[in-house]
């Protein structure tokens, strides 16, 4: 079983996340006490893709994140890198289009999507700004980008409740359900270092994104980032 390190090197990441992708989906809704679900509606709601409007969903793994999108009438593309996660979405939904990409050198041409999305993937990402950047590069003027990922709960007794949650209580949960725990107490530590909810606005403006925005949910557990192609 692999484990990646905080350097998320592409290799190590993609092998880690092969590893966990036959019981990844079950694991995530375990471990959020079934807020996964929640939480990509959100997404859905945010990203408000119209019928016909082509869709990049990023680090999409098994294909989950993406049936939303597809049940509004949009084209989406999901992409990931982890070829373990790919496999294991065909089997389950065989009619998505899924893609193999890294996120840093997105396989599409420029301006071919209306908009993108990526939900709990961007911090396992080797060079967050240049995925930033690529993102950016896809979608036309005018395309739409919303990201989903965990931060900073906003109020500072039960941050520290969470923080001890996340060290202490949910690799225990995760080798109870997961093909491999050890890969938990690496995204456990990926939470921890990840920057907050101002400091990724401030690197998605760095990028080339306006009209960005963030929108917490789940008191600050996870945070909602907009943001337009000019």
């Amino acid at each position: 079983m692999s484990r990646a390190s905080l350097e998320k090197q592409p290799d190590d990441v993609a092998a880690m996340f092969d590893d966990v992708a036959a019981r990844y989906d079950l694991t995530n809704d375990v471990l959020s006490l079934g807020q996964t679900r929640l939480w990509r509606r959100a997404v859905a709601q945010a990203l408000d893709v119209a019928p016909g409007e082509r869709v990049l969903d990023l680090g999409a793994g098994t294909g989950t994140s993406s049936l939303p999108f597809l049940a509004a009438g949009a084209t989406v593309v999901p992409c990931d890198f982890s070829l373990g996660m790919l496999r294991e979405g065909k089997k389950r939904h065989p009619e998505l289009p899924l893609t193999a990409g890294d996120a840093t050198r997105l396989p599409f041409a420029d301006g071919v999507f209306d908009a993108v999305t990526i939900s709990f993937a961007l911090r396992n990402v080797h060079d967050t700004d240049e995925a930033l950047r690529e993102m950016r590069r896809v979608v036309r003027p005018g395309g739409r980008l919303v990201i989903c990922e965990f931060s900073q709960p906003t109020y500072r007794p039960f941050r520290t409740v969470y923080t001890e949650y996340l060290m202490r209580a949910l690799p225990p949960v995760a080798r109870s359900v997961s093909s491999n725990p050890e890969a938990y107490v690496y995204l456990a530590e990926t939470i921890r270092e990840w920057p907050d909810q101002k400091a990724l606005a401030g690197r998605l403006q760095s990028a080339g994104w306006r009209g960005v925005a963030w929108r917490n949910l789940t008191g600050g557990i996870v945070a909602l980032h907009r943001g337009t192609k000019p």
